[in-house]
């Protein structure tokens, strides 16, 4: 039987966040597991005219790569990839992990150099995107993994996602159009500041983004949404973070993360779980030590981490900063085969633009 929030999902992913149009060129991938809802989206993305490619994707398979394969075939991309990161119009990619803990136990440095090799398909994925020659949105298929990750029943964890995504309201895409509206009126004050200076009990960070573009996400690219960012100028990230919540990346989780910048670049990091892979991951190449991406958490629909970092780096009241590259539309030019999103509790915290306090106890009050 479908579910009919599989229904409701795939009308607002190919009608109001990729704006698919008769003709246009359409990728659809996810893991086997969220055919339901891959069904659906092709069904929705059919009626809008599109022309279809559908990729199943097999964490398995990587993961035979990444611990059985020599440094070549970890390095490895195909042509066929290359290629089609120039090909399609739109992409529709659906986070469906079965073992969310896959990779947690393969050396770090195999894992960097993986990550290395695809940052080029990256990059060319962020400058076209900049430019509007794609349109993409990622989200994610509940799995007991992820449910298990946050702590809840598979029917509990469902609950959770499809709310955080305004299925629950008559009409979602109205209601994420009026979110827009309220989160441009937060990143038009960010972009007539220059200085941002954040502080919590145990964070003390500056940066600048004079000149650089602050951007409301209201479920365009991410579903869920809700967020302000930007990219720092990549020299003035300065002082201490102390990230509050779990930091997950390619499986592997770390635990109280700690960061300290100087003149853009981490020049210390510490952790009370998963160090060295933070270090790993922070020695990727030149550019993972830099800030890439800064935000708001604006989503208070969201309201407790859940070890995944679309939903987390969205909690209302808080802030992240993602070290590796930076996305381009937002004016920001680090390069990296990272990009790394780490989150920080704004509730007891404070934060000032050009000296002038603006945010306080997890909301801007401008």
């Amino acid at each position: 039987m479908t579910d009919i929030r599989h229904e409701k999902m795939a009308h607002v992913l190919i009608n109001y966040s990729l704006r698919v149009k008769p003709g246009q060129k359409l990728l659809i991938g996810g893991g086997t597991i969220a055919a339901p809802l891959i069904r659906e989206c092709y069904r929705e993305a059919t009626r809008a005219g599109a022309l279809i490619t559908v990729r199943y994707y097999s964490d398995d398979l990587r993961e035979i790569t990444l611990r059985d394969g020599s440094d070549a075939q970890i390095e490895y991309v195909s042509e066929l990839e290359k290629q089609a990161a120039e090909y399609f119009d739109a992409e529709l990619h659906i986070l469906s992990e079965e073992n969310t803990r896959a990779y947690t136990t393969i050396d770090p440095k195999r894992l960097a150099k993986s990550q290395a090799a695809r940052a080029p398909l990256g990059k060319r994925f962020d400058a076209r995107a900049a430019v509007g020659e794609l349109r993409w949105v990622l989200t994610l298929y509940p799995t007991h993994a992820y449910a298990q990750d946050a702590g809840m029943s598979l029917s509990e964890y469902e609950d959770v996602v499809y709310k955080a995504c305004l299925l629950d309201h008559p009409d979602p895409a109205a209601s994420w159009r009026e979110i827009e509206t309220s989160q441009q009126r937060i990143a038009d004050f960010l972009m007539k500041h220059d200085e941002i200076h954040i502080i919590t009990p145990d964070t003390d960070v500056t940066y600048r983004v004079g000149g650089r573009k602050w951007i409301s996400c209201a479920g365009e690219v991410n579903f869920p949404d809700g967020e302000v960012f930007s990219a720092p100028i990549e020299d003035s990230v300065s002082g201490t973070v102390q990230f509050t919540y779990p930091a997950v990346y390619n499986g592997n989780t770390v635990e109280g993360a700690r960061l300290t910048f100087k003149n853009g670049r981490v020049v210390e990091a510490t952790a009370s779980k998963g160090q060295d892979f933070l270090i790993s991951m922070l020695d990727m190449d030149e550019g993972a030590r830099n800030v890439g991406e800064v935000a708001f958490g604006l989503n208070y629909g969201i309201t407790r981490a859940m070890g995944e970092t679309l939903f987390d780096e969205k909690i209302g009241g808080t802030m992240h900063m993602a070290v590796g590259s930076a996305y381009p539309e937002s004016g920001g030019s680090n390069d990296s085969g990272l990009h790394w999103d780490m989150v920080c509790d704004l509730k007891q915290g404070k934060v000032y633009a050009d000296g002038e306090l603006c945010y306080e106890a997890g909301k801007f009050i401008i």
